[in-house]
């Protein structure tokens, strides 16, 4: 059994927001897991990759240019394909153009197979809450005891 939980972060698609993702990679290192950290201009093949030369336990994505539905279509299906259908899939950031509303972003993503959908200027620590119970009920890390 793994020390601690891996977790993949980066800014998916051709975003190149990366200071979102730079915060949380740091609070999560901060809280005791262990980071891998792909920056900004993500392709979604690379989380795939990345996860599994990692054995990863979750990807943390953020978007902020409103095209992530777009460079995630079929992503969990890759995912399953890939043998990753365990590993939990975060979204958070601007997840659309023009205006609409958050819990219509939520409920797509969540159809699109994510797990956990934050909207823009989310805190962090819930997040890492969050996933924090995410592995615990996966019963990977049943005792799992994290720096809050």
């Amino acid at each position: 059994m793994k020390a601690k939980p891996t977790i993949i972060t980066g800014t998916v698609g051709v975003d190149a927001h990366v200071i979102g993702t730079k915060i949380v990679s740091r609070a999560l290192r901060d809280a005791g897991y262990a980071v891998v950290e792909l920056g900004a201009q993500t392709p979604p093949e690379e989380f795939i990759k990345v996860a599994q030369e990692t054995d990863a336990d979750a990807m943390l994505m953020s978007s902020l240019y409103g095209m992530a539905e777009m460079d995630l279509q079929g992503f969990k299906e890759k995912c399953i394909e890939a043998g990753l259908e365990e590993v939990l899939l975060y979204i958070g950031g601007i997840l659309g153009v023009s205006r609409h509303n958050f819990q219509d972003d939520e409920k797509r993503f969540k159809e699109m197979g994510f797990d956990r959908v934050y909207p823009p200027e989310s805190d962090i620590q819930l997040a890492i809450q969050d996933l924090r119970g995410d592995l615990m009920s996966k019963r990977k890390f049943a005792n799992l005891v994290m720096e809050s």
